[in-house]
């Protein structure tokens, strides 16, 4: 055998599997139908060319520095199917964004199972670690691997779900510290899934079955989405009424029971979107209720971007200055600190919202060397301080720990701070 475990789709799931397993001594390879990618993204501190302009790379979860130890282990990309039928483990990390009519699109899952289930042999394991509705595993994968295949899930092959986990950025929970839920098919597939998961983390939890293992990620992922919607509503009532909602933050979590600290933000990014199970995309199928909950908090995280907007407009209005025509930095642009992962940041809303507004926009981020919004491309400010100082207004939408937050304080005309990240009375907070 070629190698132990095949990973299907190198995104922001997938490599990071590829490189805690090839690190764990399993023998990894990566399958991506088409020519193989590079695997690769430049440092963040790597020298801005003599043009300015750092040649563009796509975006990935792992720096260059981590691609190269990945690739030492032996890690390899290959785009050539028939090496699915020689591993004894493969696993489905096809991204699963939302589509148009707001439900899961599971196109590349169904590809990555159809390309699978024609290689697929006897005694494999088959773990699926996107993103999908509660019932998938069994209800949409199970029968493509079995028609392409001809086998029978639990009786010729192991199939289980056990959804990713990785927080990019994260440095105090690397993926061995991260337990794994799995839920297989039948008992013999858990176990079988588990016994490969405990060669990479410390901890396996198991599900009853793959509806609970999907489910489990359906319920992390609302919550954290619930929780800083609520943050968003407290960040816009304690301005309203004149109270600093960063010491209430941190008053209440003091608290040792009952409460756990989220904070507001200009929106919320990432790969998963709230998920309402009401929408069963791969059957047509209704609930016939939505999670009310689950809707609210995504217009209200959904809202935000505007109220920063506005926010800008109010603050150079205060200080005499016109949004139309005024010079805009805009700090950060991921969607997370220190990762130059942009899905579904909400910088570019921002971005675009104030240039309808008449708004020069330039910005900085040291893990994003070229950025477009609206098609067009965005200045990048090189000299930060300089440009903060020649900045009508400075606004942090993303605080990555390289940025000397008190030195932009005082360089920025205005400072407006979205994150919290400034020393009290430093900036305009959120």
């Amino acid at each position: 055998m070629p190698a132990d475990l095949a990973v299907i789709g190198l995104g922001h799931i997938g490599l990071p599997l590829a490189q805690a397993a090839a690190l764990a001594g399993v023998r990894t390879i990566g399958y991506e139908p088409g020519p193989p990618p590079a695997p690769a993204a430049p440092d963040p501190a790597a020298a801005v060319p003599p043009d300015g302009r750092p040649a563009a790379t796509a975006h990935s979860p792992l720096s260059a520095s981590e691609t190269r130890r990945l690739l030492a282990a032996g890690f390899r990309v290959t785009d050539d199917p028939t090496a699915l039928g020689r591993v004894r483990t493969a696993v489905i990390c096809a991204p699963t964004p939302l589509g148009a009519d707001g439900a899961l699109d599971l196109t590349a899952v169904a590809d990555a199972a159809r390309v699978l289930a024609a290689q697929l042999r006897p005694h494999t394991t088959v773990v699926l670690e996107s993103t999908v509705y509660p019932g998938t595993t069994e209800e949409f994968l199970r029968p493509l691997l079995e028609e392409g295949s001809g086998l029978t899930a639990g009786r010729d092959f192991h199939l289980a779900c056990s959804p990713a986990r990785h927080d990019p950025g994260n440095r105090a929970h690397r993926y061995s510290t991260v337990p794994k839920v799995i839920g297989g098919l039948t008992p013999a597939c858990t176990e079988a899934a588990a016994a490969f998961y405990a060669r990479l983390t410390d901890k396996v939890v198991r599900a009853r079955g793959p509806r609970e293992a999907e489910t489990a990620k359906l319920l992390e992922t609302n919550y954290r989405h619930l929780n800083i919607a609520l943050m968003n509503e407290m960040a816009v009532l304690c301005h309203d009424i004149g109270v600093d909602l960063w010491d209430v933050i941190r008053c209440a979590e003091t608290k040792p029971f009952g409460f756990q600290a989220f904070r507001p933000g200009p929106g919320v990014g990432g790969h998963t979107a709230p998920i309402d199970p009401n929408y069963y995309s791969y059957k047509g199928r209704s609930l016939g209720y939505p999670l009310r909950l689950v809707e609210l908090a995504q217009e209200v995280n959904s809202r935000m971007p505007r109220y920063v907007v506005q926010r800008c407009a109010t603050l150079l209005n205060e200080h005499g200055k016109s949004a139309r025509g005024a010079r805009v930095l805009l700090l950060g642009v991921t969607y997370k600190p220190d990762t130059g992962d942009e899905e579904g940041s909400p910088a570019r809303e921002v971005a675009s919202r104030l240039m309808e507004l008449g708004a020069h926009i330039t910005y900085h981020d040291p893990y994003v060397h070229q950025w477009q919004v609206r098609d067009r491309p965005v200045p990048r400010a090189d000299a930060l301080y300089e440009a903060a100082a020649g900045a009508d207004l400075t606004v942090l939408l993303q605080h990555h720990r390289t940025y000397d937050l008190q030195g932009l304080a005082v360089k920025a005309q205005l400072l407006l701070d979205t994150r919290g990240a400034t020393p009290t009375g430093a900036a305009y907070r959120l």
